[in-house]
């Protein structure tokens, strides 16, 4: 059973063009524990073969970072971090890794984008790093759903689930709060849950369900 499909996310090349670059962002999330979640990610940038010197066949890679982030669940704080550069253009460019001890103690939920552009941007800061933070973040938010399925299985293997209390139901979708349009607090979406409506199944579940000719009334997170 493969873990993630590892085909390209991109579009066939345009015909007759150049290329000139290729970044990558890759971001996977661990359980950790109940109370922990590790989220891994990295950033590259390569030049493709011939671009720099002619006869060279192999791409170059010009930047390569790594962060991992241990948060705390639920409180979504950043409780470690650690910042590895494998591939750098300059002598002097890992000696920022150290600055980035500086999101220990931070949300990863709350005003995470914001504070880590005041604390990291421009020159306070690699670029390619930052960059990468900014993305890791809307994982660890995406993670609490995660977390809760993977709770609600563990349990169904030793006894049957219990229901979700109302607590743990507005933590979960409080977390997206404002981080989109679709969870803006003055919106349709936002306002059916302050009612006490249920969360709709996500459409890839949705799909994927109906797929396996699953009845709705078994669907996993149905009612959340």
């Amino acid at each position: 059973m493969r873990m993630f499909r590892s085909d390209t996310i991109l579009p066939p090349d345009p015909e007759g063009l150049e290329v000139l670059h290729d970044r990558e962002y890759r971001v996977r999330a661990y359980r950790v524990s109940d109370e922990e979640l590790l989220i891994r990610g990295a950033v590259r940038d390569q030049k493709p073969p011939g671009l720099y010197l002619a006869d060279d066949p192999e791409p170059l890679t010009m930047h390569h970072m790594q962060v991992d982030l241990h948060v705390a669940f639920p409180s979504a704080e950043i409780i470690a971090a650690e910042v590895l550069f494998e591939s750098h253009p300059h002598t002097t460019c890992p000696t920022i890794t150290g600055h980035y001890q500086g999101l220990v103690g931070l949300s990863i939920s709350r005003g995470y984008t914001h504070k880590v552009r005041d604390l990291f941007g421009g020159p306070r800061g690699c670029t390619h790093t930052t960059a990468l933070l900014l993305a890791m973040g809307p994982i660890a938010v995406q993670c609490f759903w995660s977390m809760h399925a993977s709770t609600s299985r563990r349990d169904a293997a030793e006894q049957p689930p219990a229901d979700i209390s109302p607590e743990q139901r507005e933590m979960m979708w409080r977390s997206n709060l404002n981080t989109c349009h679709i969870w803006a607090e003055d919106g349709e979406q936002v306002t059916a849950l302050q009612a006490g409506r249920p969360i709709e199944v996500m459409l890839t579940l949705r799909k994927r369900f109906e797929e396996l000719g699953i009845p709705e009334s078994q669907w996993p997170m149905r009612g959340v």
